[in-house]
């Protein structure tokens, strides 16, 4: 489906300056990889980010002492000049979240684990959302697949009708205490999954007469053009039908890198941008495609969208990749130099879960909560594991999202703090506090001893 054939407009919600949904333009976001307590260098980053073309900031809370130093960010930033809406990301405790919605222009939570018990839960989100109806302030109820909560799986298991119903009950909350400045995410590393569960969501929200707006994303997509190609393959096949009001592209790099590529998004399902590509072969099951691409990035990016869709719904099988593409130095290439076509259809074809030429990696982007160089650490593990073809390997900042999210991983590596790390095999710890000289190397020799 057409997105702008899709005449069922999502309500509206207004975070600060900015709307999002109601068919107004698909807002991009990203998140500071700063510590919120390092005032400096969050307010530094903020600006750079705000600079780039981010609509919307997020930073992490993880302590009520953080609250202050968002109070003393977002002043910084006002007093700049620099109005872009601030978003606090808050787990596991709900009286960050209230502090936090009297600070910024909208609070994340994650329902998974807002509150341990699910009747005080409830209680402490009714005191949130009287807070933030005071305040002007927006709630994100930010779902991930990883940190569903017991009490969910146990009836609906580890699946994206899960994620559907965990959101359904929380819209309910929220209907409930007559509060409607909501968006909504339900996130996932596995792309079929992540589209899935938004696709459930969106179809009941239709069915009830009532859309809230939708944040799309791949949760721990990755770096590189792999963490480009998987967040590209999940977030288009759902903007494509209309679904999704804002996106946030998760890489485990610095989240100035995010903005360009959500941006693309934004542009060519906005009607902004179109693909390069100036023809199509459909054959059966098979589709050859060739593309004229003013660049390698917009090929990369055309490609992951043009087809990523088709290959999750597995209306095709096979695809095949044709034409050229202008270089840096102004000279156009041949998209099947060095191999480049053959290794873009590799790694579309991976994420979209359809043919694993190498091992699947999920890596967080980083945030404040996390206390080692994870970049560094996540490309040496991949560098180190790359003949591991077909295996599922994590890498994750620390535990607020890391054990769950990485539940489907068949080892794992997260950060503690410290210096040191937690290995997990599958959902099991088997070593913790080990220092992160030597981590790496006993993921390893236990991956080699399995």
């Amino acid at each position: 489906m057409d997105r702008m054939n899709n005449v069922t407009k999502s309500m509206t919600v207004k975070v600060g300056n900015v709307t999002i949904g109601g068919g107004n333009p698909i807002v991009v976001q990203t998140m500071c990889n700063t510590h919120t307590s390092d005032v400096e260098a969050s307010v530094a980053q903020c600006v750079r980010l705000h600079n780039a073309g981010a609509s919307l900031i997020r930073l992490t809370v993880p302590s009520i002492a953080q609250v202050e130093s968002l109070r003393e960010i977002k002043s910084r930033l006002r007093n700049m000049g620099i109005d872009t809406p601030l978003v606090a990301d808050v787990h596991f405790s709900s009286e960050i979240a209230i502090a936090c919605a009297e600070v910024v222009e909208k609070v994340r939570i994650n329902p998974g684990n807002f509150h341990k018990d699910h009747e005080k839960a409830k209680e402490q989100f009714a005191r949130l959302v009287s807070v933030c109806k005071k305040n002007g302030t927006a709630i994100r109820i930010g779902l991930n697949h990883g940190s569903l909560g017991e009490r969910i799986t146990n009836l609906y298991g580890n699946t994206p009708l899960a994620m559907k119903e965990a959101v359904l009950e929380w819209l309910q909350l929220c209907e409930d205490n007559d509060f409607n400045n909501v968006v909504i995410s339900l996130k996932a590393s596995n792309t079929f999954v992540m589209t899935e569960a938004y696709r459930l969501l969106f179809k009941e929200m239709q069915k009830r007469g009532k859309i809230f707006p939708l944040h799309l994303g791949v949760t721990e997509a990755g770096n590189g053009d792999a963490g480009r190609i998987k967040s590209a393959v999940g977030i288009s096949a759902l903007l494509s039908e209309g679904i999704g009001d804002t996106v946030r592209v998760s890489l485990t790099e610095i989240p100035e890198n995010e903005i360009p590529v959500a941006q693309y998004l934004s542009d060519r399902y906005g009607r902004r941008l179109h693909s390069s590509m100036v023809s199509l072969n459909l054959d059966s099951k098979k589709a050859i495609a060739t593309y004229d691409a003013p660049s390698k990035e917009r090929l990369l990016l055309d490609f992951s969208c043009d087809f990523g869709k088709r290959l999750l719904d597995k209306e095709i099988d096979e695809v095949e990749i044709k034409g050229t593409y202008v270089g840096e130095n102004g000279q156009r290439i041949d998209v099947s130099a060095d191999g480049y076509a053959a290794y873009l259809v590799d790694e579309v074809m991976q994420a979209a879960r359809r043919r694993f030429y190498r091992p699947e990696y999920i890596a967080c982007p980083g945030c404040g909560r996390t206390m080692y160089n994870l970049e560094n650490t996540f490309n040496e593990v991949k560098q180190r594991t790359a003949h591991l073809k077909g295996m599922v390997i994590a890498v994750m900042g620390c535990i607020v999202n890391g054990p769950g999210e990485m539940a489907d991983a068949d080892w794992g590596y997260v950060g503690e703090g410290n210096g040191m790390v937690s290995i997990y095999k599958g959902k099991e710890p088997v070593l913790r506090h080990v220092s992160e000289s030597e981590a790496i190397d006993k993921l390893l020799e236990l991956i080699e001893k399995k």
